[in-house]
């Protein structure tokens, strides 16, 4: 199982989460690529230490707008947005290689991955981005989604993804970040539903149901409070459980 977090998402004097801490404990780092957060120099600095400990590289792409942390969706034409993706890509490739290794798969962030998830138009653009600059990229997004569909029409592999500390809907969705609860805190609550994520034992809707998921990679929020401490305490009730952590792609 693959335990995945996101990075880099500082800029300039402006800090987020403890990169370097996650950077120890997880096997892939969505790392952000100055759209929606992340400079230059944080983008060098955070593949630098990603490639140190042979963490997996990702390039966290998502809509440009850093005013509203690219959680805010946008009205873009598909040509844009497939430009703006490459872009994105491109850029965290140029600092990964510099760091003796290279992007390895694509994430979106925020509302792109969320919008992607349900607009076909938006999907076959990330995917056709990815597709343009190696399509030999994976691609990690909601299982059931239509990044999901678009990768497979365009012979791109993707893998579906889970997030330990965020509630589902009923229909496998994420809750809205407007509700309330649709962040989980509890360090034992979020690490026995990771558990529950990885072994196929499913997971509690927010609505009380049972929902089944057989991801291939587990994320926990680099910006989420205490993060960290979630993050650790995720990765050793994995262990404990019995599960083999290793990056998806790479």
């Amino acid at each position: 199982m693959d335990l995945n977090s996101d990075l880099g998402e500082g800029f300039g004097a402006w800090r987020m989460g403890d990169d370097e801490a996650m950077l120890d404990i997880v096997t892939s780092a969505n790392i952000a690529c100055g759209f929606h957060a992340g400079d230059p120099s944080v983008m060098r600095r955070v593949c630098a230490m990603a490639a140190e400990r042979g963490v997996a590289i990702g390039a966290h792409v998502g809509y440009r707008d850093l005013a509203g942390f690219g959680r805010r969706a946008l009205d873009i034409a598909p040509d844009d947005l497939a430009d703006d993706v490459l872009y994105q890509i491109g850029a965290l490739d140029a600092f990964a290689r510099a760091a003796g290794s290279r992007v390895s798969y694509v994430k979106p962030h925020g509302a792109l991955y969320n919008t992607a998830a349900v607009d076909p138009e938006q999907a076959a653009a990330v995917v056709e981005a990815l597709r343009r600059y190696d399509p030999g990229l994976g691609l990690l997004c909601l299982p059931d989604s239509e990044m999901l569909r678009e990768a497979s029409k365009a012979g791109v592999s993707a893998f579906a993804e889970a997030f330990a500390d965020r509630a589902y809907t009923a229909e496998g969705r994420l809750v809205s970040r407007k509700q309330p609860g649709a962040v989980l805190h509890d360090a034992d609550e979020v690490a026995t539903r990771a558990v529950g994520m990885a072994t196929g034992a499913g997971v509690v809707t927010a609505d009380g149901g049972k929902l089944e998921m057989r991801p291939d990679s587990l994320c926990v929020h680099g910006d989420t409070p205490g993060a960290v401490e979630l993050a650790r305490r995720i990765r050793d009730g994995l262990t404990s459980a019995g599960v083999k952590l290793g990056a998806f792609a790479g």
